[in-house]
């Protein structure tokens, strides 16, 4: 296989970081299919590993954490007898941790949505905090013992459990596709002493709909999803590094690395690229 030059691999990551599927970058940029997934693992890699080493005593003083679903290989109704309980082969959900202030995401983990990997998850986060923080979560109770395991009692932790109405779809319709409205919010004080007045999962939950635009394997109701959970790995890894070091968010006006002093520019596509050589 010929190698990209670095114009072409420009090219190809431009595509997919915007959002593109694999077969519209291979259009968009006359790359073969094997060879763009080929860019896709290379560069996820160097991009977890770059991420791994770099963010390391963080000076973040408040966190927001959720889980946002995917799937891989085919939805879990469907998936064959055979092949139920194998992780990567049905429900795939990514684990998220940003910080409410620089907008980084600090940490992330692809799994299920089991207990075992929250505590990978919140274990990871654990490590790349420079100091005790406030930690706020939805309701979920696999979190409970996988702070408590990580933190002990350096922690300023609270969950935000919403409600929500009933859509009342039968199955069919627009009600199939639309969430009950949020009826109602209790904030729960869980460990330490955290401001009531900042307990929020909001940004953490428009990095959802960011993951969703950013990312077409992650796009509901159309027909583009991961047929491997490694590529999703790779796939998210990648997103989280153009999303930290080179874009610029909109209300910081500087990339979320800048604004947490990791970095002092915005990162270029050809700087992604580079990535590939120095890994």
């Amino acid at each position: 296989m010929n190698k990209l030059t670095q114009a072409k691999r420009v090219q190809v990551i431009a595509a997919l970081v915007e959002g593109n599927s694999i077969r519209a970058t291979c259009r968009m940029t006359g790359v073969a299919k094997g060879t763009v997934l080929k860019l896709l693992v290379d560069l996820g890699s160097a991009c977890a590993a770059y991420q791994d080493r770099t963010l390391r005593n963080l000076t973040c003083k408040r966190i927001q954490c959720d889980e946002i679903w995917s799937f891989c290989y085919a939805k879990e109704k469907n998936v064959p007898e055979e092949m139920k309980g194998k992780l990567g082969i049905g429900d795939v959900w990514t684990w998220t941790a940003i910080d409410a202030d620089t907008k980084l995401i600090v940490s992330y983990q692809v799994g299920d949505r089991s207990a075992t990997y929250a505590r990978k998850f919140i274990d990871d986060l654990a490590t790349r905090l420079a100091h005790r923080v406030q930690l706020t979560t939805d309701g979920y109770k696999a979190y409970l013992v996988a702070i408590e395991k990580a933190f002990g009692s350096e922690i300023d932790y609270a969950m935000l459990d919403k409600m929500y109405t009933h859509t009342g779809g039968n199955g069919g319709g627009p009600a199939r596709y639309s969430p009950g409205a949020c009826c109602g919010a209790v904030k729960k004080r869980i460990k330490g002493n955290p401001d009531m007045e900042k307990i929020s999962t909001s940004y953490v939950e428009r990095q959802n709909l960011t993951m969703r635009m950013s990312m077409r394997r992650m796009t509901r109701l159309t027909n583009a999803f991961s047929k491997k959970v490694e590529n999703q790995a790779h796939a998210v890894a990648l997103h989280f590094m153009h999303y930290n070091f080179a874009r610029v968010h909109q209300t910081l006006r500087v990339t979320p690395a800048m604004e947490a002093g990791i970095a002092d520019h915005v990162w270029s596509l050809e700087e992604l690229a580079a990535l590939l050589d120095s890994n």
